[in-house]
C-alpha cells in the first residue's frame, strides 16, 4: 500500500497530515515507512519521530525513473504502508509546468494515489472547485480525495464534504484550527525534530479520519517493476569516515550515508560543538546545517578547530560545513572565527540563495575530477567571498563556487551521491590510500 501526500502550495499542511497519519496508522499495527519528495533534511526528522522508520528523500531531478523505483524499493522494504510526503505544491518543479522534481513527477513514476491536502480555512465549494482542478490537470497523476486542514467545527467539516461529494471525491480525513498543532519554523523551514519536538499527541487526538477508505485508496496502487538494487553489494570497511553530527551539523541525505557504508566506509559521528579531539579516521564529513546558531559556541571550541585544521585526509564540506571551514562567520555585527582552512569569511543576508544545481568540476577536488559533473541542491541565507580557487561552475552558465585545494572541497552545494556514486568512491579510495590527486596548480 502506498499513498502520497501532496497539497496546492507550501504552507498547506502536508508536514502535519503526515505526522497524524503516520500515527493513526501506526496504532492499527502496521509498519509504515515514510519518504519526503525534494532535497529536504527538515521534514524527514519529524516523520521519523512519529513514524520510527529511517525517511529517505525521492528526488526526480536527482535520480531517473529506475533509481527512484529502486531507492522506494529500497526503504520500503519490511514495511506494510509506504507514505510518501510531497513538496511544495503538486505540480510545482524545476520547470513552470512541474514535469522535473515535483510531487507530481514522483507520484506518477511511483503510479502512487494522491490525496490533496488543502488550507480550508474560509473555504466551502470552492474546495470543491480548487480539488476537482488538481485532480483533472494532469493525465497520469490520480489524485484520489482530500484531507482538509484548519476546519473550523464540525459542521464546516460537513459542508467540504457534501462539496467535494459533488465532483466525486471522498474528504478522508480533517484537522481543526488550532495553534497548538503548529510545528516550529524558523529561516531554513521547520526546526528540527529533536530540538522542539512536533505535537504528535496533540495531532494524533485532533485528526479526524476515515481509515478504510484511505488504506482502500492506497491498496489500489498498481505494483510496480522490478529494478536493480538501489545499493551496491556491501564491501568491508576499509576506511574510517568521520562526519560531524550535533545541532549545529545534520543535513544529510540518508541514503548518501548508506552508500558511503556500502563502498566500505565505518561512519564515525562526532561534534563540533562538543568535542575537543576527532576520532581517529581517515576521511572527514562536514553536512551542513546551522552553524550561525551556534557561531560562538563553534568558535570557542578552539581544540576542536585546531583538530580540524591539522587534519591530514581528504575533506568534503557543504553549505553549513563548508561556512564553518571558512576564515570566520559574520552574523549581524559579530565575528566569529571559524576552522581557516577555506578562504575568505561568510557572512549572512536576508534573502535565501536555493534551487536544483548541476555543477562541473573546474579541477580536481576528493569527489571529482576536473570536467566530471553532479547534481545537488543549494538553500542557505550565508554568502563567501570569491574564492582564489573554485571548485565548480555551473553547467550551462558561467557563474563559479566552492574552494578546492585537491584534498579539501568547500561548498554551498549539497551534492546528491547516490546520482554519482563513483565520486563516493572516489572519496574512499583517495582516503584509502589509493588514489592520489594532482594538486591544481
Amino acid at each position: 500500500m502506498r499513498l502520497l501526500l501532496a497539497a496546492p502550495h507550501s504552507g498547506s499542511g502536508k508536514t502535519t497530515f503526515a505526522l497524524a497519519l503516520l500515527l493513526a496508522l501506526k496504532e492499527l499495527g502496521l509498519k509504515v515507512q515514510p519518504f519526503k519528495v525534494g532535497p529536504d533534511y527538515l521534514d524527514p526528522t519529524h516523520l521519523e519521530a512519529a513514524s520510527g522508520r529511517r525517511p529517505y528523500n525521492l528526488d526526480g531531478f536527482f535520480l531517473d525513473e529506475k533509481g527512484l523505483l529502486a531507492l522506494f524499493r529500497h526503504g520500503a522494504r519490511g514495511a506494510d504502508f509506504a507514505l510518501v510526503e510531497g513538496v511544495m505544491g503538486l505540480f510545482d518543479g524545476k520547470d513552470p509546468l512541474g514535469e522535473v522534481g515535483s510531487t507530481a513527477q514522483v507520484a506518477r513514476l511511483l503510479k502512487a494515489p494522491v490525496a490533496l491536502v488543502v488550507d480550508a480555512k474560509g473555504m466551502a465549494g470552492s474546495l470543491a472547485a480548487l480539488a476537482q482542478g488538481f485532480r483533472d490537470f494532469r493525465p497520469g497523476v490520480r489524485v484520489v480525495g482530500v484531507f482538509a486542514n484548519r476546519v473550523g467545527s464540525e459542521r464546516h467539516a460537513g459542508i467540504l464534504k457534501e462539496a467535494l461529494e459533488a465532483v466525486g471525491l471522498p474528504l478522508l480525513g480533517w484537522l481543526p484550527e488550532d495553534p497548538a498543532l503548529a510545528l516550529p519554523e524558523r529561516h531554513l523551514g521547520l526546526v528540527l525534530a529533536g530540538e522542539a519536538p512536533p505535537p504528535l499527541k496533540a495531532l494524533r487526538q485532533a485528526l479526524r479520519v476515515d481509515l478504510p477508505r484511505v488504506m482502500e485508496l492506497a491498496a489500489s496502487a498498481p505494483p510496480l517493476p522490478e529494478v536493480p538494487p538501489f545499493l551496491p553489494e556491501r564491501r568491508p570497511p576499509r576506511v574510517r569516515l568521520a562526519y560531524a553530527w550535533d545541532r549545529a551539523f545534520a543535513f544529510y541525505y540518508p541514503e548518501a550515508l548508506e552508500l558511503l557504508e556500502a563502498l566500505g566506509a565505518e561512519l564515525v559521528p562526532f561534534s563540533p560543538l562538543e568535542d575537543e579531539a576527532l576520532p581517529e579516521a581517515e576521511a572527514l564529513l562536514l553536512g551542513g546545517g546551522y552553524p550561525e546558531l551556534f557561531a560562538e559556541r563553534l568558535a570557542e571550541n578552539r581544540a576542536m578547530r585546531e583538530a580540524i585544521r591539522r587534519f591530514p585526509g581528504p575533506v568534503v564540506a557543504e553549505c553549513g560545513g563548508y561556512m564553518y571551514l571558512s576564515q570566520g562567520l559574520w552574523v549581524g555585527e559579530d565575528f566569529f572565527p571559524m576552522v581557516g582552512l577555506v578562504p575568505g569569511e561568510a557572512r549572512m543576508a536576508e534573502r535565501p540563495i536555493l534551487g536544483y544545481r548541476e555543477v562541473e568540476a573546474l579541477r580536481d577536488n576528493p569527489v571529482a575530477k576536473k570536467g566530471e559533473a553532479f547534481k545537488g541542491h543549494e538553500f542557505h541565507y550565508a554568502r563567501m567571498e570569491s574564492s582564489p580557487s573554485p571548485a565548480w561552475r555551473r553547467v550551462g552558465g558561467e557563474e563559479v563556487e566552492g574552494y578546492t585545494d585537491g584534498r579539501i572541497l568547500g561548498s554551498f552545494v549539497h551534492l546528491y551521491l547516490p546520482a554519482c556514486p563513483e565520486g563516493a568512491g572516489r572519496f574512499l579510495a583517495l582516503a584509502h590510500g589509493k588514489a592520489k590527486l594532482r594538486r591544481p596548480r
